[in-house]
């Protein structure tokens, strides 16, 4: 057997005599002898597990960061000079950061197990002339399959016996419409949702059955490529882990910088020993990165975790809730996501009248227009015909649970029945009337459904409904409201291209009556001699809701983008609806042949993609990523992962999504909603306000604990301040006021905002500007008050105690001003709007009594006991602080300095 790549990728369109011959097999099925020989050389059909990371491994990757380096060295050179309590606490700073990074970083990707998941666990082959069940892994190129309703497919097979065969696809290409089954060949580049003779693996048969030869099995498969695909996407990293590197990296090159030559200046210039300036080095190292950011942005990604999930958005990857506020492009699925995922009739045409049906989805509330006016059916007695005809010619079935309407059998008939329920009729009492006699069921090789019933007077008739083409060619007249007349095939057809242009389904109802003793239905009765009542346009509408949404998220500087499996027609007249800002559709074909210059060209002028497969929509993400968009990706089916996986965030559906999309995701919908996303874009951009709140917070006390290391040396004093009263700072004091600022409430205005742009650093030149300021305050207050402390002959300790307090009093007050970056807090809602600050600021007292009074503390620290004078001096300094950034934001707002980046 041959198994040339160029050939197996072109199964559909290859004649059943060639793709027998090719694989060398009969329809009796293989021998035992050689499907053994053939698993021995394709291996069993299962798919290859993913590699995953140990926990490990994973532990060691949080030690890997350029700050995280230099605290290490510093922990080294203070160890080597047997500072050992110095040491040990810096050590256990850089443990704590890598134990808080491996817990919550999220668990391991398991994507490709649940694809695995999917696949069937038993298929029925023929082998030697007979008909087995065997293990679905043992399912071997060349074997004979047999499917029928309920079965999974266990590998991709080549239909060529097929009655009535149905296949749900919508794991594969996202529709929802199970899919008819042919045996002929198609064209060799028809998209996956064409591909009629192909049953694919994983896939599910929702009716009838089909026999099918092996073409491909295991990772060759359509959703093993899907699974390859996914396992070799590469994960883009965060805009806000990619901007704290280059932060890390810049802060790096900094401290360094700044540690060697106040190093070099206190040996040379001042004549200090190496040892006091290696400590001094560790010091300014120590001061300047802040340990504590690590924690206070882990836990302000968690609050805003939290937030979404009440707005039913779960996170599973804490950066996620960052992304979301810098999402500059949202791809949604339609089926589903966009839309109701229930079709729905919304138009009828007689041969006198175009009708309307309001309403949507399968609960049967709406009613019928003509010229935009509500009518009764009941007043046009074809349009009423045609319900009780939708009605009776059809197996589905309504359900009322609650206030929610289901139903049960193919969605295209349970619209009808919805459009029967709409125009008043009972399904139960109509079907009591005109019990059904005999049926010819749906079968693609005919494409209609016919019934036969009868009333109680005896009467009989057979009601018939199919593709438009094909019954028009069955009737030869056609009714209307003056009774019947010859059929006039040039109005019909433009009728379905009227209604059709809309991105409806059509469907032809038509009607003949018979004699009082038929009591069997021939397939020459329902073929000839009948009369057309009309025509239905039905359609997957979109939710009201994403409407909305929709116009939000334009609003906020974010395009949305439709990508869908469904034909183009329907996919331009759905975007239409959405609100989409251009409503050309580009087909899967032209994403495949374009190069990717000019595919990035194509994304940023269109936002609708139809007949698209999941190569096109790896493609799609990739090409707007390289347009430097942050872009999410919503969806629900296995076909969606890889985009999912690639997508600055993925965004998959909670209901009707599969394991695989929800593993591929970094955000999951609870309610497949797409109104919910942009309520997490909200909160997203929330959480990256108060991130830059809590960094705007943090920043000036690592500047001003450096710049008053450096003052010291430069003036030839003692440290103000010993590396483990730093650390206090850093990871108690700081750490516990910032955390208030991850609870500050979403500013107002925030969704009217275009979206921050991707290169945007994290520190613009406004918070650069802010933190210098802020920190030549502290500098100038904690260093000025320490040298005045040590100039009338107070005791080394005591003077670091009154230093070190004093930094802290001086967080104490700024973080009333951070509240808002450029708004005032002198007023009720600015002081005490937020009580988290305040509780934040009663625990950093007590904390700074433990630091000074307590014993255990006092040995640790090296502090001692102040006065009330000393206490005095401290809140004098510091208060004017607050006064200070009030007034420096004044200038800012009436300069209009502050730009863009005023938050509120």
């Amino acid at each position: 057997m041959n198994a040339e790549s160029d050939t197996t990728k072109n199964w559909h369109a290859q004649p059943l005599e060639d793709v027998f011959k090719h694989l060398d097999a009969e329809t009796e099925g293989l021998g035992k002898d050689e499907a053994q020989k053939r698993l021995e050389e394709h291996g069993r059909n299962r798919l290859r597990p993913p590699e995953g990371k140990s926990a490990f491994k994973r532990f060691l990757l949080q030690f890997h960061n350029v700050l995280i380096y230099v605290l290490i060295g510093a922990a080294v050179v203070t160890a080597l000079m047997q500072h050992w309590l110095d040491a040990a606490v810096i050590m256990g700073v850089v443990i704590i950061n890598a134990l808080i990074g491996f817990i919550q970083e999220g668990k391991a990707e398991k994507a490709l197990d649940s694809i695995r998941k999917m696949l069937s666990l038993t298929a029925v082959v023929r082998r030697d002339g007979e008909r087995m069940e065997i293990n679905a892994e043992e399912v071997v190129p060349g074997d004979i399959v047999e499917v029928r309703s309920g079965d999974r497919v266990p590998a991709d097979l080549r239909l060529f016996q097929i009655k009535n065969l149905q296949v749900q696809e919508a794991v594969l290409t996202g529709e929802s419409v199970a899919v008819q089954k042919d045996t002929h060949a198609v064209d060799e580049k028809a998209s996956l949702g064409d591909r009629a003779c192909i049953a694919f693996s994983g896939t599910l048969v929702t009716y009838g059955q089909g026999t099918g030869i092996v073409v491909e099995t295991a990772d060759r498969t359509e959703i093993g490529r899907i699974g390859t695909m996914l396992s070799e996407v590469e994960k883009l990293t965060t805009p806000l882990l990619r901007k704290l590197a280059q932060f890390g990296r810049w802060l790096t090159v900094a401290i360094l910088t700044f540690a060697a030559a106040t190093f070099a200046f206190g040996v040379l210039v001042r004549g200090f020993s190496t040892e006091d300036m290696f400590l001094a080095a560790v010091g300014i190292a120590v001061a300047a990165i802040p340990e504590g950011l690590p924690a206070i942005m882990t836990i302000a990604l968690a609050i805003g975790v939290q937030r979404m999930a009440g707005r039913n958005a779960i996170i599973r990857k804490l950066p996620a809730v960052e992304t979301l506020g810098s999402v500059t492009v949202i791809c949604s699925d339609k089926t589903g996501t966009l839309t109701r995922n229930e079709m729905t009739v919304q138009s009828i045409a007689t041969a006198n009248h175009l009708f309307g049906v309001t309403g949507v989805g399968y609960a049967p509330r709406g009613s019928f227009t003509k010229d935009d006016e509500d009518i009764h059916p009941d007043d046009h007695p074809v349009l009423s015909e045609i319900t009780l005809a939708a009605l009776l010619c059809n197996d589905a079935t309504l359900r009322r649970d609650g206030e929610r309407w289901t139903m049960e059998g193919d969605p295209t008939e349970g619209a009808l029945i919805t459009a029967a329920a709409k125009a008043g009729r009972d399904p139960d009492f109509d079907r009591k009337s005109y019990p059904r006699t005999d049926i010819i069921p749906f079968e693609s090789e005919h494409r209609f459904m016919a019934t036969l019933h009868h009333d109680h007077e005896g009467n009989g008739f057979i009601y018939v409904k199919g593709a438009p083409e094909r019954v028009l060619e069955m009737c030869a007249r056609q009714r209307g409201h003056d009774g019947d007349t010859d059929l006039d095939i040039d109005f019909w057809n433009e009728q379905a291209e009227e209604i059709a242009a809309r991105g409806q389904r059509l469907l032809a109802i038509a009607v003949k009556y018979t004699s009082e003793d038929q009591r069997a239905l021939t397939f020459d009765d329902a073929t000839e001699g009948l009369t057309l009542l009309g025509l239905c346009g039905l359609i997957d509408p979109p939710r009201e809701e994403a409407i909305e949404s929709i116009r939000q998220c334009q609003e906020a500087g974010i395009r949305v983008k439709m990508i869908t499996g469904d034909h183009a027609v329907t996919a331009r007249a759905i975007g239409r609806e959405l609100g989409l800002v251009h409503e050309k559709a580009v087909i899967g074909k032209i994403v495949e042949e374009t190069e990717d210059e000019q595919l990035r060209t194509i994304v940023d002028e269109v936002d609708v993609f139809a007949r698209v497969s999941p190569e096109h929509k790896l493609r799609l993400v990739t090409a707007l990523q390289a347009n430097r968009e942050v872009t999410a990706m919503t969806g629900d089916g296995v076909n969606d992962a890889p985009a999912l996986k690639r997508a600055d965030i993925g965004i998959a559906m909670g209901i009707k999504g599969t394991e695989a999309a929800k593993e591929a995701s970094e955000m999951v919908l609870v309610d497949d909603n797409f109104a919910s996303i942009a309520h997490a874009v909200e909160e997203g951009r929330g959480v990256y306000d108060n991130l830059r709140k809590s960094i705007m917070f943090i920043l000036p006390t690592n500047g001003g604990q450096s710049m008053t290391i450096i003052g010291a040396v430069l003036a030839g004093q003692l440290l103000p301040i010993t590396p483990v009263q730093i650390l206090w700072v850093n990871m108690v004091t700081a750490v516990t006021m910032a955390l208030a600022l991850a609870f500050e409430p979403i500013e107002a205005g925030v969704m009217k905002r275009k979206p921050r742009p991707p290169e945007e650093p994290l520190l613009t030149g406004f918070l650069l500007w802010r933190i210098l300021f802020v920190s030549a305050i502290l500098f100038a207050g904690t260093l000025g008050l320490f040298l005045w402390e040590t100039g009338r002959g107070v005791d080394v300790e005591i003077a670091r105690t009154i230093a070190v307090n004093t930094l802290v009093f001086y967080q104490i007050f700024y973080l009333f001003n951070t509240r808002h970056m450029l708004q005032p807090v002198m007023n009720r809602e600015g002081l005490f709007g937020n009580h988290y600050v305040l509780y934040a600021i009663g625990i950093a007292i007590v904390l700074q009594m433990l630091f000074t009074y307590a014993p255990p503390f006092q040995l640790l620290f090296s502090t001692q006991a102040i006065g009330l004078e000393e206490w005095a001096r401290i809140l004098m300094i510091t208060l004017p602080v607050f006064f200070l950034v009030e007034l420096e934001k004044l200038i800012m707002r009436q300069s209009g300095l502050g730009g863009r980046l005023a938050l509120d």
